[in-house]
């Protein structure tokens, strides 16, 4: 295929179907992957009925064989990756216990999804990805992870603990910068991005921006030019402090 491929993980709603369609109306073929099978295939046949490229595979960030069977998919269809958005994420800590009363189970299953199934994701397809002339990673973060945010008292953040997500996305925020080291002299780029408060099934229905606003950022690190940073983490245009 001579158009770029890009897969983005639980695609089949909020804001990765949104990165999905964006980036699809970029002239980009999307590859939706979901838990669910019926639900990505719905949703890349939502995408596919506006005229744009679209496909749908099965991918649990949390069940290996899964990830697996996704790899080998795309490499037998397409040999390359051209851009992975690592956005499936999970909010489950209870909002009336402290740090110290939040169950292991919780701690567990959060980073099993936040951190360990995008490290299990990206080394699956990172050999894909290589294959690609400027491959471009997206880890889909939160200014929740900041420990600058965290620590300052003055900041907009400061309250918002919440535990088991926030330091899952702050172990997120480190992966992203020892993959971009690790990546710094190949056409890769691998950035966070802070979608924002978004209308989601995570942040509910009070937030302040809709799932096309949230998607703005990680579509604009996919589509990264050659001149464009590595190692960072965005909202928008605007860096974000780790």
């Amino acid at each position: 295929m001579s158009k770029p491929i890009a897969l983005i993980t639980g695609a089949n709603k909020g804001i990765g179907f949104e990165t999905a369609r964006q980036l699809a109306r970029e002239g980009i073929h999307v590859i939706v992957a979901s838990r669910d099978g019926a639900q990505g295939r719905a949703a890349a046949q939502r995408i596919s009925d506006e005229g744009l490229s679209a496909e749908a595979v099965v991918l649990d960030v949390t069940d290996i064989a899964t990830i697996d069977a996704a790899a080998r998919d795309i490499e037998k269809k397409h040999g390359r990756l051209d851009i992975l958005v690592n956005n499936a994420g999970i909010m489950i800590d209870a909002f009336d216990k402290a740090p110290s009363e939040q169950g292991l189970d919780v701690w567990r299953r959060t980073f099993d999804t936040n951190l360990f199934g995008v490290v299990a994701t990206t080394n699956a397809l990172l050999p894909l990805i290589r294959q690609s002339a400027k491959g471009r990673i997206v880890n889909v973060s939160s200014i929740l992870g900041s420990m600058a945010a965290n620590v300052d008292p003055q900041s907009t953040f400061y309250n918002f603990k919440i535990p088991a997500y926030n330091v899952s996305k702050s172990a997120l925020n480190a992966w992203t910068v020892h993959l971009a080291y690790e990546l710094r002299e190949t056409p890769i780029k691998v950035n966070a991005a802070h979608p924002g408060f978004v209308k989601t099934a995570l942040h509910g229905v009070d937030a302040p921006m809709s799932p096309e606003e949230g998607a703005r950022t990680s579509v604009r690190l996919a589509l990264l030019g050659s001149a464009g940073p590595t190692g960072s983490f965005f909202h928008g245009e605007d860096i974000q402090p780790w």
